[in-house]
């Protein structure tokens, strides 16, 4: 535990426009301080001046130094987040990693043995569950207001082209990237799984519209499931939508009530339907991460920040632990074990439908 009197020290591995997001909440924390930067890239090409801390270029240098660090934000591409973490983990220093934790369970799973082993926290990055819809649902849905879960549908549309998917760079490989669900859409596979928990009898139908030269996956995708605990459930996305983000909405179909939260990025309750309920007012959601000609989710990463120095200090517990960090993984996981199946069996009709072509001829 970290004394009271003490300032958490942080260090930040990738410095874009994340790792960016997170030293500048992590300077405007008065408990606080940010001791290195680290990215392979030169520092005069990241727009990192401001700070005024050691830069490394790599992770070994970083963490083979003799500074003084207790907690090490991840915030590099999605294919070395489990191994970076395992490294940090290994100096004996908490880790914040950026989602998603890893692009596989047992990527996760080794993240989780080696901070039992070395007694040290991991902390995932999931700030809509800081947005006030997500924290008011929440409170709904634990307190049984809707009454039985019925139905719950999640709609992510977003734009994600050229000026997204630039050439040479990490975004859209299998290797890095991992996916549109887990570079784009985990936070609301999170806030699904935060507020109804896990899924079975997964279907699926996937198709990639506009990113056949970006991309080494798919754009879009209907899925449907059952949840564990009743109710059946959806998810349905795509980044094939033009000009600007549409849509990220959660509606949930109760036995004594319905629920709508939309907006672009799930920031607005649309309807609140619920048998003897007043809708409260809710404070203002915080606006969407601006990546210039593009945007994400919720900027909530202070309560990010926060979140980690009040557990590392004892005054709370982790917002998102490494354990649902893994199984927002696994979701994202078995999903894509259908997908891979669809587009098996839509590989396999195409080759038959040839043949009796052939045959005819």
């Amino acid at each position: 535990m970290i004394p009271e009197d003490k300032k958490v020290k942080f260090a930040v591995i990738g410095c874009g426009h994340i790792g960016k997001r997170h030293a500048e909440m992590i300077v405007n924390n008065d408990e606080a301080e940010l001791v290195a930067l680290c990215d392979i890239k030169p520092k005069e090409e990241l727009g990192i001046e401001k700070y005024k801390v050691p830069f490394f270029n790599s992770v070994d240098e970083l963490l083979n130094s003799d500074l003084e660090i207790d907690v090490v934000n991840i915030c590099t591409p999605n294919g070395l987040h489990s191994p970076q973490a395992i490294e940090a983990l290994n100096h004996k220093y908490h880790v914040v990693v950026e989602k998603p934790m890893g692009l596989s369970k047992a990527n996760c799973e080794n993240v989780i043995f080696k901070a039992l082993q070395m007694s040290k926290h991991v902390f995932c990055v999931m700030q809509n569950r800081y947005s006030p819809p997500s924290v008011w649902i929440k409170d709904v849905v634990e307190n049984g207001l809707l009454g039985d879960i019925l139905m719950v549908q999640v709609n992510c549309y977003w734009n994600r082209d050229d000026r997204y998917y630039k050439k040479g760079g990490w975004k859209g490989t299998q290797e890095l990237d991992g996916g549109t669900l887990f570079t784009q859409f985990s936070h609301f596979i999170d806030i699904m799984y935060w507020l109804f928990g896990d899924i079975t009898n997964i279907r699926g139908r996937f198709a990639d519209f506009k990113h056949q030269t970006s991309t080494d996956f798919e754009d879009s995708g209907f899925v449907s499931f059952d949840f564990v605990n009743g109710g059946m459930g959806s998810i349905n996305y795509s980044t094939a939508v033009a000009n600007q983000n549409l849509e990220s909405s959660l509606t949930v179909i109760g036995s004594k009530g319905s629920v709508k939260i939309g907006g672009q990025y799930m920031n607005e309750v649309e309807v609140c339907n619920i048998e003897g309920y007043e809708m409260p007012e809710l404070p203002e959601s915080n606006p969407p991460n601006d990546y210039g000609p593009y945007k994400g989710s919720a900027a909530n990463h202070h309560f990010v920040i926060e979140n980690v120095i009040d557990t590392l200090k004892g005054r709370t517990t982790a917002t998102t632990n490494a354990l649902e960090g893994l199984k927002v993984v696994e979701i994202i996981e078995r999903i894509y074990e259908v997908r891979d199946q669809y587009f098996h069996k839509e590989k396999v009709r195409d080759l038959e439908k040839e043949l009796s072509e052939l045959v005819k001829q």
